[in-house]
């Protein structure tokens, strides 16, 4: 297969930029799978959408402020003294992807180029954004480097990194949202289920849930469960590759709980339908099937604990695990349209996406949602 088969045009207008004014205020694309066919609804009739004993499944990770900014120190490598000032005073952005150990951490930096091994980046608020907060201050050393800007990095007065990285860091809005984050954005790229930090990118089709729409589930009689996948640039990795195939998805670390893997499988026995909350779960679910069953099997005992979500899905692939999926919009040649045209098909998605353009549909991470069933 190739990647521009999995294109599609979107006009920039309809990139939501702000989270809309409620969290269920999104509208949803229902695609039915079997009937080939779609229908607008909305987000706040999901209760009344399902059969009543599904069992729902979201991702509970939190996102850091996992981006900063800092300024460079000079390490081993000292430029020349007429560039010396410019050199020390250049913004350096950091983006905080996944942790090693205490500590120690796989970045993003950008400009990439210029950063060496053992030079050290400095980051500091004085005064402070926000007084009550206090100041801080940060410094990281790079002790390794590798392609498209990665570097390795140890902070060396990490102390509580994650009190420090509420003073300093920014929430890490993905490059489509033109404009800094706000403070809103604190609250509103989390989802109500967040719990466990350490995430990159919100898990997005889960930021539309409210604590009403929870309880109205739950009065149906649908269980919802929760996993951690952390969400890391590995799911937003590009495509480098024109064949499909040949594309090698990062891993990207996850736990399930033994409450949510037995859970399913009690579900899966009852025929009772799964339904993931966004790809994330999906790839965490999927990945951790594939443990027990080869692609093509069908699933027995799912394993709980931690692991590594490694499975690249794209059409072909078999989904063991989820029978309906919830998820936002995607970016056209992604690896994500690539999971939900292996859930429903390309031609259909292609087709349902196409409506939603036509329709004035909200993409990408704060805009509306599809049900894929």
């Amino acid at each position: 297969m190739h990647l521009s088969e999995f294109d599609y045009d979107l006009p920039p207008e309809l990139i939501a930029q702000h989270p809309p004014a409620e969290r269920d205020a999104a509208r949803l694309l229902l695609v039915d799978r079997a009937r080939r066919c779609w229908e607008d609804r909305a987000f706040r009739e999901l209760p009344e959408l399902l059969r009543g004993d599904e069992l729902i499944v979201v991702n509970d990770v939190r996102v850091l402020p996992a981006r900063l900014f800092g300024r460079r120190r000079g390490a081993r490598a000292q430029p020349p003294p007429r560039r010396r000032r410019g050199y020390l005073s250049s913004e350096i952005e950091v983006l905080l992807t996944r942790q090693i150990e205490p500590g120690l951490w796989d970045a993003l930096v950008r400009p990439g180029r210029k950063i060496r091994t053992g030079e050290r980046i400095v980051f500091e608020v004085t005064p402070p954004r926000d007084e009550s907060l206090g100041s801080a201050r940060l410094e990281a050393e790079v002790v390794s480097r590798g392609t498209f800007g990665a570097r390795r990095l140890r902070f060396l007065n990490a102390g509580d990194l994650e009190a420090a990285l509420d003073r300093l860091g920014h929430i890490p809005l993905p490059p489509y949202i033109a404009r800094p984050d706000e403070p809103e954005d604190r609250a509103r790229y989390q989802t109500i289920f967040a719990r466990r930090p350490g995430a990159v990118a919100a898990p997005t089709a889960g930021l539309h849930f409210t604590e009403a729409v929870v309880e109205r589930l739950r009065a149906r009689g649908i269980e919802i469960y929760a996993l951690t996948l952390y969400v890391g640039p590995g799911t937003f990795q590009p495509v480098r590759t024109e064949e499909v195939e040949r594309h090698q998805m990062q891993p990207e670390a996850y736990e399930i709980p033994e409450g949510t893997a037995v859970a399913i499988h009690r579900a899966r026995s009852a025929k009772r339908p799964v339904i993931a909350v966004g790809t994330t779960v999906v790839r965490a679910l999927e990945s951790a099937a594939r443990q027990v069953a080869g692609a093509g099997s069908l699933l027995s005992v799912l394993p709980s604990g931690p692991g590594e979500a490694t499975a690249y899905l794209y059409p072909g692939a078999e989904f063991l695990v989820v029978d309906q999926l919830l998820t936002n919009f995607h970016l056209p040649k992604s690896t994500l349209l690539l999971l939900v045209s292996a859930f429903a098909g390309r031609g259909l998605i292609l087709q349902a996406y196409r409506h939603a353009v036509s329709a004035g549909y909200r993409f990408y991470s704060y805009g509306d949602c599809m049900l894929i069933r």
